[in-house]
């Protein structure tokens, strides 16, 4: 068994001093990046499901800053890039349907760049499963990182979830049980966090 580190990904992109080399730092430096980061460094992609469309990962440019730190404090080199966010609580029909574009998606994303090892920023039940496809398909390193649960809402002091109270308040307006503010007032208080 050879005790021989095996050349990085990214060398087959950076690595060479020919034509192909030239063109691909060249890219890469009109952003600021120096030499050094092209030396030997791997290169760990940061795979960002962030989305104003996605409440669910709505946090995520901020955990993507830690994420970055913490791999130059390691000796990487990061690279966020964007993928298709596939949250539930605005795509229609549903974010099912879309869960295998979100997979292909990430796959060719991982595939088709010079990417040594990523990290999966992921927070909910659509987007969670098509990043572990996406990368599981690319055989490179891959961590999840979760944006964490979502925090119950509250109503009138009383905790509320986003499953049953919808339609509780809905029925209850309907009825003309409660009025217009107090459904208004639940709609506001029911997801009080990304």
């Amino acid at each position: 068994m050879s005790d021989k580190t095996p050349p990085l990904r990214s060398a087959q992109w950076f690595g060479s001093a020919d034509k192909n080399g030239f063109m691909y730092r060249s890219w890469m430096k009109n952003q600021g990046i120096a030499d050094h980061q092209f030396q030997g460094k791997p290169i760990i992609g940061i795979c960002n499901t962030w989305s104003e469309l996605t409440p669910c990962n709505a946090h995520f440019r901020t955990i993507a800053e830690h994420v970055k730190r913490g791999v130059i404090e390691a000796g990487g080199f990061p690279v966020e890039f964007p993928v298709f966010s596939n949250g539930e609580s605005n795509l229609r029909p549903t974010a099912m349907l879309t869960r295998n574009l979100a997979s292909m998606d990430v796959e060719e994303a991982i595939r088709g760049n010079p990417i040594d090892g990523v990290v999966l920023l992921t927070g909910c039940d659509k987007t969670t499963p098509a990043l572990l496809m996406g990368a599981a398909s690319c055989d490179v390193p891959a961590i999840v990182v979760t944006g964490g649960p979502m925090l119950n809402g509250k109503h009138k002091g009383k905790d509320i979830g986003a499953g049953t109270i919808v339609w509780q308040m809905h029925e209850s307006y309907k009825a003309g049980n409660i009025s217009l503010d107090e459904f208004l007032s639940a709609e506001a208080g029911m997801s009080r966090s990304a």
